[in-house]
C-alpha cells in the first residue's frame, strides 16, 4: 500500500487522532520516549529529544489546514515514501518509525530507520507496538515486549488500568 492508503486505512480503523497529523509528527512516540528515558534515569526534556516527523515537509505548519485537506493533499507525497521503503528493500530490509532511548549515549529521540530483515522491527505488523531492550544479559538475544498499539480495545485497557491505579491511591477513609 502506499503511504496515504495507509494512512488512510489507520485512521478509518480508529488508530489514529482524528486528525493523523498528530500521530505522524512524532510528538506522541516522542513524549513515550521521554517517560521511557526518564524511567531508565536519563534527564531529558520533550523539547530536546531529535523527532522525525512523518508529516510532509511541504504539509507541515499549514495553519487552518483541515484534517480532511491533509488527508486530500497526502498522495501528492507517496513517492518519497515508496522510495525510501524501495531502498530498504533493495538492502533487504524495512523502514520503521521508532522511537530509542540510547543509555550509553545519553541519548533519546524518534526515527524513521532502515533495519535488516532479521530484526524484530522488521517482524512488525499492523498496529502493534514492541519495546526492545538490549541490555548486557540480553544483549545477542533482546527482550521483546509485543502487544497492541493502538485501537478503542488497547486504549480502553490503558485507561481501565490508569482507573485502578487512581482507586489503589486513594483508598476509602
Amino acid at each position: 500500500m502506499r503511504f496515504s492508503e495507509v494512512v488512510a486505512d489507520a485512521k478509518a480503523r480508529g488508530y489514529t487522532e482524528p486528525d493523523p497529523r498528530d500521530d505522524l509528527s512524532g510528538l506522541d512516540v516522542a513524549r513515550k520516549v521521554v517517560i521511557l528515558a526518564r524511567e531508565c534515569g536519563l534527564d531529558v526534556e520533550l523539547g530536546g529529544i531529535q523527532v522525525d516527523s512523518l508529516v510532509p515537509e511541504p504539509l507541515r505548519g499549514k495553519a487552518g489546514m483541515s484534517a480532511e485537506t491533509f488527508m486530500e493533499a497526502l498522495p501528492q507525497h507517496d513517492d518519497a515514501m515508496a522510495a525510501r521503503a524501495a531502498e530498504a528493500a533493495a538492502a533487504g530490509g524495512v523502514v520503521r518509525y521508532v522511537g530509542c532511548v540510547d543509555m550509553e549515549a545519553g541519548t533519546a529521540g524518534v526515527t524513521l530507520h532502515t533495519y535488516p530483515s532479521s530484526h524484530p522491527f522488521a517482524q512488525l505488523s499492523g498496529s502493534d507496538n514492541m519495546v526492545v531492550f538490549t541490555t548486557l544479559r540480553y544483549h545477542d538475544r533482546p527482550l521483546i515486549v509485543r502487544g497492541p498499539g493502538a485501537g478503542a480495545e488497547a486504549t480502553a485497557a490503558g485507561v481501565f488500568v490508569d482507573l485502578l491505579q487512581v482507586i489503589r491511591s486513594h483508598p476509602r477513609a
